[in-house]
């Protein structure tokens, strides 16, 4: 959820490179879900065992895994736009030939292929879009979550299409379009430029050496284990044709991006994080259990698929969101660190589960997958006190908690009125109507820039540099300076829980007796901005002071409860 302050965009009014590399997004986030529809066919048609098609998963996700640690080190040195271009390349080459194929094996090994390119463009394409976006951060980041919702749901469909045509149907159908996206990328995306900072190669597993960064990675071991085991096994026992194993996943992709985009933060802050991951994790672990159970059932497999989406999107939101809380680093090297981990366990999970099906039974297989998502609860139990440490915004050793970074030199002001802004282009224009404000209170001003990090699926992306953001407030500070107005800067940083940031500016804001907090409107709109797990909820329901909406040209409103349900209508 941004917490951004400004008038509402349109997303979808975006520069034509933009489009390019969202077109694309929405053809990766297919991915599994393409190849999903396709198995038992796979199996029938190749005269292959499950467990040798489960290594489509297997390859693809492994040979990821290796490459996450190393596309930080890539594109800090050849830049974001020619890291996401030659993972566009090699996706196309080695889609198409895993679809001219004629064995298992050869598809496998093309996927291994596949996959280093899926890993080059996971970790620039979030990137790439915010560079390109018009509408700033927020913008970028409603088109990105509704390429990641489009390319999840429509996967299986597409997939279960041309699969009924032909195996290798879906994976032609990602080569040609993955062509297009890619020649538009070329065309139209600019040069992106490099770094100050070039990345280590070793960083990302560096980084594992911060116990609560480790902690949440095994936690998404285990996780993407159970995870894994019902995707690359659960297309099996339903016994289904390539259609109605789309319209089953097609079923399933639309719960998984709803609550990963709108359900998670919602439970976050009500029930936090450490909470919401335990009864989520449970929740998985039932559901294995009942397919294990239905596994001679296809009906019940079916049911179970489709409700697992609601927990696996909240996972997938939470897990990262933790990930990113916990780990005192850089948000791409933790990003790396995680991805490495968890791609390792969800590409091992598919095999596994193969091998004891044939040792066993199907049921078996199942169970073990049930006691993976069951054993990641203690592994969290572990590692709770850093996430919940990040949560409260206190400052522990290795928690990347949010923080208030002074800008300048300036002595401690008492009861100011204080206005948070972020990186918007009326920011300047709501910090004016709140130094007019302090003037008829007769209090000083201080200016909290939001500086944010946003967290969807696996990635997370800062919406400006540390530098940058101080700039902004540096020059907030040179504007009012010339209208005579007395103000001090802050900076703070968000590590991608939005909530925390607000209870800390709420901490911040009695510390200092503040007259009021000031902020204007989010430019994700009314709903958004109102809802539960945003920095404008968190700051409303934790802090003592009054908390005014500003929108200039108009008197200040205060926020409350009613107001907040009220606003939240539009």
């Amino acid at each position: 959820m941004s917490s951004s302050h400004g008038t509402a965009v349109n997303p979808f009014k975006q520069p034509k490179a933009v489009w390019a590399v969202a077109f694309a997004c929405v053809i990766s986030f297919m991915g599994i879900g393409l190849v999903d529809p396709i198995l038992p066919a796979l199996s029938a048609q190749l005269n292959a065992t499950p467990t040798q098609v489960s290594l489509l998963f297997t390859s693809y996700l492994v040979v990821t895994a290796i490459a996450m640690i190393g596309v930080g080190w890539l594109s800090s040195r050849i830049g974001a736009k020619w890291t996401l271009v030659a993972g566009l390349a090699i996706i196309v080459v080695f889609a198409a030939l895993a679809g001219n194929s004629g064995s298992i094996e050869g598809i496998v090994g093309f996927r291994a292929g596949w996959g280093l390119g899926n890993a080059m463009f996971i970790a620039t394409s979030l990137a790439v879009i915010v560079a390109s976006a018009s509408g700033g951060f927020s913008g970028a980041i409603i088109l990105y979550e509704a390429a990641l919702g489009i390319g999840i749901a429509v996967g299986p469909l597409l997939g279960g299409t041309l699969g009924g045509i032909s195996w290798r149907g879906p994976f032609f159908g990602v080569a040609a379009l993955m062509a297009i996206a890619l020649i538009a990328t070329l065309v139209l995306v600019p040069k992106t430029p490099l770094p100050a900072k070039k990345a280590s190669l070793s960083a990302p597993l560096k980084a594992l050496s911060h116990k609560g960064l480790l902690v949440m990675s095994l936690v998404a071991v285990l996780y993407n284990w159970g995870f894994f085991t019902m995707l690359g096994y659960a297309p099996y026992p339903m016994g289904l044709d390539e259609h109605h194993l789309g319209l089953v996943f097609f079923g399933w992709g639309i719960l998984l991006a709803v609550f990963s985009v709108w359900g998670a933060p919602r439970l976050q802050a009500r029930f936090g994080t450490v909470a919401t991951l335990y009864a989520n994790l449970a929740g998985l672990a039932l559901v294995l259990v009942a397919i294990a159970v239905g596994v001679h059932h296809p009906p019940v497999v079916i049911v179970a698929v489709i409700v697992s989406g609601i927990f696996i999107g909240i996972n997938n939101t939470l897990t990262t969101q933790a990930v990113m809380m916990v780990a005192p680093v850089e948000r791409p090297v933790a990003s790396s660190a995680y991805g490495f981990v968890r791609f390792i366990g969800g590409g091992l999970a598919p095999f596994v589960a193969g091998k004891i099906a044939e040792a066993s039974n199907q049921s078996v297989a199942f169970l073990v997958g049930a006691l993976a998502f069951a054993l990641a609860i203690p592994v969290l139990a572990g590692g709770a006190k850093f996430v919940k440490a990040a949560e409260r915004g206190t400052e522990e050793a290795d928690v990347a908690a949010p923080s208030l970074e002074p800008v300048g030199t300036a002595a401690p002001v008492t009861a100011p009125v204080i206005v948070a802004v972020g990186a918007t282009d009326d920011a300047a224009a709501i910090v004016d109507a709140a130094a007019e404000l302090a003037q008829r209170e007769g209090a000083a001003l201080q200016v909290v820039h939001v500086r944010e990090t946003e967290i969807v699926e696996e990635l997370a992306v800062d919406a400006e540099e540390p530098d940058a953001a101080a700039a902004t407030v540096s020059a907030h500070l040179a504007r009012l300076a010339r209208r005579g107005v007395t103000a001090t800067g802050l900076v703070l940083h968000s590590v991608g829980d939005h909530a925390t940031a607000g209870r800390v500016l709420a901490a911040h804001a009695d510390a200092v007796e503040a007259r009021a907090v000031a902020l204007g409107r989010s430019p994700r709109g009314h709903a958004v901005q109102f809802a539960d797990g945003s920095i404008t909820a968190a700051l409303v329901h934790d802090a003592r002071r009054p908390v005014l909406l500003i929108v200039p040209g108009e008197e200040p409103q205060r926020l409350g409860a009613e107001s907040m349900t009220v606003l939240a209508r539009g």
